[in-house]
């Protein structure tokens, strides 16, 4: 399957990180850029339920390929979203599917900084991104 333009650059940058201090850095760099969602997105029915911190998505359909956007109040959760983000946008349906996200933080070597809430807490964004796209 071939990656999203910001998954490959996300890839690259993360590869080339000497180590968790930098990485880390980069996490709330790629945070920040995270445009900012409206105030009238932040509604329970765009809640991602699983995730300790809050947490809201919502999802639209152009041509066929999804884009997302998420908010969180907690900025490395906002860092690993983007991630996500930067490999699930521009996927069709079908693709989105198919993401696996355990070998995607795999591939950028943060896996081991994910704590088993943080994993639940992207698995839940990922789900509630595959029901987005199944709707």
């Amino acid at each position: 399957m071939t990656l999203p333009a910001d998954a490959v650059t996300a890839l690259a940058t993360f590869q080339a990180a000497a180590g968790w201090e930098q990485r880390a850095r980069l996490l709330m760099q790629w945070g920040d850029r995270l445009p900012p969602m409206r105030d009238a997105d932040k509604t329970e029915a765009n809640r991602v339920h699983g995730c300790e911190s809050q947490m809201w998505l919502v999802g639209a359909l152009h041509d066929g390929h999804w884009q997302f956007n998420a908010a969180s109040d907690a900025r490395l959760i906002r860092g690993l979203v983007a991630l996500l983000l930067a490999r699930v946008n521009g996927l069709s349906s079908a693709e989105l599917q198919q993401v696996d996200l355990p070998g995607w933080f795999e591939q950028l070597g943060l896996s081991r900084q994910l704590s088993p809430s943080r994993s639940n807490g992207l698995n839940a964004v990922l789900q509630r991104i595959r029901e987005l796209a199944a709707q």
